[in-house]
């Protein structure tokens, strides 16, 4: 056991703002109170609210605000406040928070994601997001953590994401750890194609057509139009499910009607179990801008799916072209069209679909438990040495 050898139990907070069911960095922080437990922590996890779990006590930091801005920043103010009155060996931080010792940088690096949403955006959009307080504070708030002097180490769930952070920062190489996100391969396997023939049949989709899907909320930066307009491009029997949630969803619904994509591409919403439409499809497409290592691309290769992403997720270093996925530019309609099309050959999707399955497989829950279980080793035994020199 990690802290036995140290006669006690280790105190470890974990800070997250709020938890989403179907959020991807509270999943995260879900299982990694699950890898924990039993390991001699002592867990306390940091939040406004966090609507399910056990096995942990909850500190909470719920100031009043107005706004995102000053949310964030009356949460950040009340967790460092709270923190200097209580001892906790670790600090892990899910949050832009400068006073932990452990960060995960589970939203990359906030100047990119902007560097690229410009791309995107018109230039009355690129002078928005310059005028927008929100992202000023934002950035300011990664600069006073990448660089404080009590970040031990930080989390990074792809090497985009630690190279970006290595472009932007003053800080250390050797603080930077990747550790891929895992996933329960046994939950999500090939055996989901049992779902295939009720599911399509639910929608009016025939069994042998081409069917891609895409799951994730927030359209505009996970690439919902450009897969639209690629849709246009693709042979008449393509389908496409678009599962997921976005307040301005009546857009793309709009875009895809005018190109005539109504009974191709059927926007489902948020689902409660997204499984059975890993069944269901051919291939998981996922143009997105900016994606430090989206969870669903993870479930889709477990559950034998070949990936189609973009050069800025953070999923797209582990694929080989052409052998379990493929990459293009994330506003490259024209190029992901004919990565759609190569995998309307029901041979080529199976083919790859089976490489992905492997890749799927190294990249389990288990191994990601492993990992961060001995970066917490090392910098147990950092805490421990410390204390001993300062007594």
């Amino acid at each position: 056991m990690l802290c036995k050898r140290y006669g006690a139990d280790m105190k470890l907070a974990l800070i997250r703002q709020r938890y989403a069911q179907d959020g991807g960095a509270e999943r995260f922080v879900a299982r990694a109170i699950e890898a924990l437990r039993g390991e001699s922590f002592a867990l306390t996890l940091v939040t406004r609210e966090w609507t399910q779990g056990q096995g942990f006590a909850v500190l909470s930091c719920d100031p009043f605000y107005l706004g995102r801005t000053w949310r964030d920043w009356s949460f950040a103010r009340c967790v460092c406040r709270r923190l200097a009155e209580k001892r906790f060996d670790l600090v892990q931080s899910h949050e832009r928070v400068s006073c932990c010792d452990v960060y995960r940088a589970g939203d990359g690096v906030h100047r990119e994601w902007l560097v690229q949403l410009a791309r995107a955006r018109g230039s009355l959009g690129r002078l928005g997001l310059r005028l927008n307080p929100y992202h000023r504070y934002t950035m300011r708030a990664e600069r006073r953590l990448f660089e404080s002097p009590q970040l031990k180490a930080v989390i990074c769930n792809s090497r985009m994401v630690r190279d970006e952070i290595l472009g932007y920062f003053r800080i250390d190489t050797g603080k930077l750890h990747v550790i891929y996100s895992g996933v329960d391969v046994s939950a999500y396997h090939p055996d989901l194609k049992r779902h295939r023939a009720e599911v399509r049949a639910r929608y009016g989709i025939p069994e042998q057509v081409p069917l891609f899907l895409f799951v994730g909320s927030g359209f505009e930066r996970k690439g919902v139009a450009t897969l639209v307009e690629a849709m246009a491009l693709l042979p008449q029997d393509a389908h496409a499910l678009i599962v997921g949630r976005d307040k301005h969803i009546a857009r793309f619904v709009q875009r895809a009607n005018r190109l005539g994509l109504d009974k191709r591409i059927l926007f489902l919403g948020r689902q409660a179990d997204v499984k059975p439409f890993y069944g269901a499809a051919d291939a998981l497409v996922l143009p997105t801008l900016y994606d430090p290592f989206p969870n669903v691309a993870l479930e889709a290769m477990a559950a034998g799916l070949p990936l189609v992403t973009s050069h800025k997720s953070g999923a797209a270093e582990l694929l080989v072209e052409g052998k379990n996925g493929f990459v293009c530019d994330a506003l490259d309609r024209v190029a992901l069209a004919g990565h759609m099309a190569a995998l309307c050959e029901p041979q080529t999707a199976s083919r790859m679909g089976g490489a992905a399955r492997e890749l799927g497989q190294s990249l389990s829950d288990e191994k990601m438990k492993q990992r961060m279980m001995a970066l917490y080793h090392d910098l147990v035994g950092t805490v421990q040495s410390s204390t001993s020199v300062s007594a």
